[in-house]
């Protein structure tokens, strides 16, 4: 079976999730800290690798309102850039909301401080990793 591999990227730490063989649930994987593109590339190239992973999907930071800034086409450039590199599929998918609900789940859980950064963006590419795969299921996306 083939997994899946969660991202919300950013500019300061990318986090990273990986779906069950059976692409049902999405666990967190890690967090990984930007030391450049190159790098980051990498990293991700060696989770493709070790896990069997045969898709992507990355975060879309799409504004409230729908439109496209800054951050949007940053992600959507990253996300071309890994499709080039590691000749895998990558999708993109609007992350609207996702940090806030991340936030949601460590207020009920009542992780703060730095035990909260370290984990807030792993938990953030496992809920883009779980929308996408419910999505997928829902038939409200291709593939």
């Amino acid at each position: 079976m083939s997994r899946i591999l969660g991202i919300d990227y950013g500019d300061v730490r990318t986090g990273l999730a990986l779906s069950d063989a059976l692409g049902l649930t999405a666990v967190g994987l890690k967090t990984v800290r930007a030391e450049g593109r190159k790098k980051l590339i990498a990293e991700i190239r060696n989770v493709v690798e070790e896990y069997g992973v045969t898709e992507i999907v990355v975060g879309d930071p799409v504004n409230m309102n729908g439109t496209r800034g800054e951050r949007s086409e940053r992600a959507q450039e990253f996300a071309k850039n890994l499709k080039k590199e590691l000749k895998i599929t990558v999708e993109l998918l609007d992350e609207r909301c996702t940090t806030m609900s991340a936030h949601v789940i460590l207020n009920e859980t009542d992780t703060c401080g730095k035990k909260r950064k370290a984990v807030i963006d792993t938990l953030s590419a496992e809920i883009i990793l779980q929308n996408y795969m419910d999505a997928k299921k829902n038939k409200a996306l291709p593939g």
